[in-house]
Protein backbone atom coordinates (compact mmCIF):
# COMPACT_ATOMS: atom_id res chain seq x y z
CA UNK A 1 0.00 0.00 0.00
CA UNK A 2 2.68 2.48 1.02
CA UNK A 3 6.02 2.63 -0.74
CA UNK A 4 7.92 2.67 2.54
CA UNK A 5 9.51 6.00 1.68
CA UNK A 6 8.89 9.29 3.41
CA UNK A 7 9.25 12.19 1.04
CA UNK A 8 9.11 15.90 1.68
CA UNK A 9 5.29 16.17 1.45
CA UNK A 10 4.81 13.38 3.98
CA UNK A 11 7.30 14.90 6.40
CA UNK A 12 5.64 18.31 6.12
CA UNK A 13 2.26 16.78 6.96
CA UNK A 14 3.72 15.00 9.99
CA UNK A 15 5.41 18.18 11.25
CA UNK A 16 2.23 20.21 10.72
CA UNK A 17 0.15 17.72 12.71
CA UNK A 18 2.74 17.61 15.49
CA UNK A 19 2.80 21.42 15.57
CA UNK A 20 -0.98 21.53 15.91
CA UNK A 21 -1.02 18.93 18.67
CA UNK A 22 1.92 20.08 20.80
CA UNK A 23 2.41 23.73 19.86
CA UNK A 24 5.67 25.41 18.89
CA UNK A 25 7.14 25.71 22.40
CA UNK A 26 6.45 22.15 23.45
CA UNK A 27 7.62 20.83 20.07
CA UNK A 28 11.02 22.46 20.61
CA UNK A 29 11.29 20.94 24.08
CA UNK A 30 10.38 17.50 22.71
CA UNK A 31 13.03 17.81 20.00
CA UNK A 32 15.67 18.83 22.52
CA UNK A 33 14.79 15.92 24.80
CA UNK A 34 14.86 13.48 21.90
CA UNK A 35 18.29 14.75 20.83
CA UNK A 36 19.69 14.42 24.34
CA UNK A 37 18.28 10.91 24.65
CA UNK A 38 19.86 9.80 21.38
CA UNK A 39 23.19 11.39 22.37
CA UNK A 40 23.17 9.61 25.75
CA UNK A 41 22.27 6.31 24.09
CA UNK A 42 25.14 6.61 21.60
CA UNK A 43 27.67 7.50 24.29
CA UNK A 44 26.59 4.60 26.49
CA UNK A 45 26.81 2.21 23.51
CA UNK A 46 30.30 3.49 22.67
CA UNK A 47 31.33 3.13 26.31
CA UNK A 48 29.95 -0.41 26.44
CA UNK A 49 31.68 -1.38 23.19
CA UNK A 50 35.02 0.04 24.31
CA UNK A 51 34.94 -1.96 27.54
CA UNK A 52 33.93 -5.23 25.90
CA UNK A 53 36.20 -5.13 22.85
CA UNK A 54 39.47 -4.19 24.51
CA UNK A 55 41.86 -7.00 25.27
CA UNK A 56 43.68 -7.11 28.57
CA UNK A 57 47.32 -6.03 28.45
CA UNK A 58 49.92 -8.80 28.35
CA UNK A 59 51.50 -9.70 31.67
CA UNK A 60 54.62 -7.83 32.61
CA UNK A 61 57.84 -9.79 32.01
CA UNK A 62 59.45 -11.19 35.11
CA UNK A 63 63.11 -10.68 35.73
CA UNK A 64 65.29 -13.53 36.95
CA UNK A 65 68.03 -12.05 39.07
CA UNK A 66 71.13 -14.16 39.38
CA UNK A 67 73.40 -13.36 42.28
Amino acid sequence: MFGGKLGLPELLVIVAIALLIFGPKKLGELGKGLGEGIRNFKSSMNEHNSTTTTTPPPPAPTEDKKL
